[in-house]
């Protein structure tokens, strides 16, 4: 295959190689500059944007005294704080008392929450939180070493630059950092990058790197100039021979051989195809290609995408999938995060559904960091398959650091494309090649069977008579032998793509009722009433215009509650009805129904409504749950409903379980003896000890039941009847 790109046949290590067995030189010693001393001197410096950022951190104030005064109190007093609690009360804590705490807090050890935390502190003490900061991160870079980035100076600097040479887990702040503060690091950079000590320079050389890719090298040689011609002729040098940036470039081509994967029967792997011949690369190629995946590094090598394009798309998904199931096999060795990453360069909607079960089970295996890789490589594959796997791990997934890390990612991609992460899933909603009556009719030859759905999205077959079957038949001797075998693996396909989506937009959906979401008549018309799959769900709901009351009828016309043509204004705001929204029309509604028999996805005209007294409205806490005895397993249950569990504490026990009820509120439970992370019936039985309402990022008890929309009280309190057999 002369036509082969030369990086494949004749790789840049083998040419490496050969020159050295010709020449039998080294590369001559590199120009050093010792002695030079970086400036002195502390500053603190925001970047656009990121003051703002770290003022409005989320805050979780998990403590049990009844104020911050008391809280304080006990961590003066020297009584044990869990870590969290200290730092949560030092961001929320009155100025006056906490100001001089701040440069002698030494916690005990960190959680993977306590970045938000120190976000908080920093802001509001910035230059004085400057000890405590250093010493957070030096238990933990990738937790804690965001903190410091607005300070400037020569520690700091050189934290970064270690940090971004050798952790992967820094590279997104350590990024930040240089791409920031930008020219303002070069003097800080300089006197390690001309320095005699080998890793030092070459750390110090790859920030400057980044501070180039941005401003330029010639302004990054101009401010290496303060200390003489020398030292700026040798950093110019240095970064004209292509200086790699960690986390952005692989190797460079005169990098040693790549590494040696063990794990890895290269012989063993379906080779992928090129394009226009249809001729699978030779052997040595493909060992050629994966050495170049494997010296890459977030971005594909050099070259590489080049030779993507040659191959056809489909098996590359293969082959890069076969390289995956190599690495799971040999028990997934560290140190090839490459695995992860060509998975996003190479696969397609076959590997997202192979990958998803994956991702989810990962942090349950001490996975949590390849889960949240595999988020990435689902992001990056980007198809409309990708995104409604990742939403659905946002939306659904038992472990909370995953599913947080999941929002995150489909709020980018969201934002991305001008979308609330609402809006995104309304139109991530496949139509599966239905027709425009929302089936399909299957063609067997000489006999045909059409497909429709449920109220919860499950498949149910007739025959061309309208009789319904059990199931779709097996192909017979007398169907056509093309068209019977395809038309009953499209129904196979369908119903396993379905139900991947299925439960997910029905609690979406009555997610939307009850946070009373509102959509334009043509959005209505597109995600719901005209939509081919969830128009099955949509006309089996009862819907508002406004404050009117209207169904989707099975002709997709529209009608009131007296079955009778309505009309939907063009100016409507429309929303999935809630039963309190529908007041006297409850009734006839519900009585349509039973006459049409229309059995609707979740409950919503038969849905318990409830309301807070006099007295409940103007509380922080509800009295009338405090002191109730329920089964562990009813608390987890409140997880379907949005409820997240709370950071384990001393021991591991988990004391609280808490739901974000609007942007600035939430409600939280109190929980004894609590919940043991990861051995949940050790405590089979819990005590509600309080339920109260708080600010978010606030102090509790600061709010008050009666500031909530009634819907939302309504359900949180048919939620709290329900566990506490109310």
């Amino acid at each position: 295959m002369d036509s082969l790109p030369e990086l494949l046949v004749d790789p840049p290590w083998e040419k490496a190689a050969r020159r050295s067995a010709l020449t039998g030189q080294k590369e001559p010693a590199q120009r050093v500059v010792p002695g030079l001393e970086p400036p002195s001197g502390l500053a603190v410096a925001w970047a656009p944007g990121w003051r703002e950022q770290w003022r409005e951190a989320p805050v979780y104030l998990s403590a049990y005294t009844r104020t911050l005064d008391e809280l304080i109190n006990n961590y003066l007093a020297g009584q044990p704080v869990y870590p969290p609690i200290e730092a949560a009360m030092l961001a929320t804590g009155p100025e006056e008392r906490i100001r001089p705490l701040v440069p002698d807090w030494r916690p005990k050890y960190i959680t993977p929450r306590f970045g938000q935390y120190l976000r908080r502190i920093v802001e509001r003490y910035e230059g004085e939180a400057r000890p405590a900061m250093l010493y957070c991160a030096g238990l933990s870079a990738p937790y804690c070493g965001e903190a410091l980035l607005p300070y400037l100076d020569a520690e700091v600097v050189r934290l970064m630059a270690d940090w971004m040479f050798r952790l992967k887990s820094a590279h997104h702040f350590t990024r930040d950092y240089f791409t920031g503060h930008g020219l303002a690091t070069v003097p800080f950079l300089v006197p390690d990058a001309v320095g005699k000590a080998r890793p030092s320079r070459r750390k110090a050389t790859a920030a400057l790197a980044l501070v180039a890719a941005e401003h330029g090298v010639d302004a990054v040689v101009k401010a290496a100039r303060v200390f003489g011609d020398e030292p700026a002729e040798i950093v110019a040098e240095a970064l004209s021979a292509g200086t790699p940036i960690p986390g952005v470039h692989g190797k460079p081509a005169e990098s040693p051989k790549p590494p040696r994967l063990a794990w890895l029967d290269v012989a063993a792997l379906p080779r992928p195809v090129l394009r226009d011949s249809g001729e699978a690369l030779p052997p040595a190629a493909t060992g050629n290609l994966v050495s170049l995946l494997a010296l890459s590094g977030q971005t594909p090598y050099e070259g590489l995408p080049e030779i993507f394009d040659l191959c056809a798309p489909g098996s590359l998904a293969a082959f890069s999938w076969a390289i995956f199931e190599a690495w799971r096999a040999a028990g997934e060795p560290s140190r090839n995060g490459w695995v992860l990453s060509q998975l996003a360069w190479l696969g397609d909607d076959g590997t997202v559904r192979r990958l998803t079960p994956i991702i989810r089970v990962w942090p349950g295996q001490s996975g949590h960091a390849k889960a949240v890789k595999g988020l990435e490589v689902l992001t990056a594959i980007g198809t409309d398959v990708a995104l409604i796997h990742l939403n659905g791990i946002a939306q659904k997934v038992k472990f909370n650091g995953l599913k947080r890390a999941a929002r995150r990612a489909i709020a980018e991609v969201a934002e991305s494309r001008g979308l609330t992460p609402d809006e995104l899933a309304d139109r991530l909603v496949p139509d599966f090649g239905l027709d425009a009556e929302g089936g399909l009719t299957l063609d067997y030859g000489p006999r045909s069977f059409r497909v429709s759905f449920d109220e919860q999205l499950k498949p149910y077959v007739t025959d061309s008579d309208g009789k319904p079957r059990k199931t779709l038949p097996q192909p017979g001797a007398k169907d056509d032998p093309g068209k019977a075998p395809a038309a009953y693996q499209r129904y196979a396909a369908l119903k396993k793509d379905v139900r991947t989506i299925a439960a997910d937009q029905i609690r979406r959906l009555e997610a939307a009722m009850v946070a009373g979401r509102r959509w334009t008549p043509e959005e209505f018309r597109a995600s719901f009433a005209d939509h081919p799959l969830i128009r099955h769900i949509a006309r089996r709901l009862v819907w508002l215009a406004d404050d009117r009351s209207f169904r989707i009828a099975e002709d997709r016309t529209l009608a009131d509650s007296a079955d009778t043509e309505f009309t939907l204004p063009a100016s409507a705001r429309i929303g999935i009805a809630h039963p309190l929204h529908l007041g006297e029309d409850a009734a006839a509604w519900s009585e349509l129904f039973a006459d049409y028999e229309i059995t609707q996805p979740f409950p919503q005209l038969g849905r318990p409504v409830h309301a807070l007294t006099g007295d409940e409205r103007a509380a922080s806490r509800l009295a009338a749950f405090a002191g109730a005895r329920v089964p562990t397993g009813m608390v987890l249950g409140l997880i379907r409903y949005g409820w997240e569990r709370g950071i384990p504490q001393d021991g591991g026990v988990e004391h609280d379980i808490s739901l974000q009820v609007t942007p600035d509120r939430a409600i939280m439970i109190y929980l004894d003896p609590g919940i043991a992370a990861g051995a949940v019936d050790v405590f089979p039985e819990q005590t509600i000890r309080e339920v109260l309402i708080y600010k978010t990022g606030g102090v509790k008890g600061d709010a008050a039941f009666g500031e909530l929309d009634p819907v939302i009280a309504s359900e949180v309190l048919a939620q709290l009847t329900a566990l506490t057999g109310g």
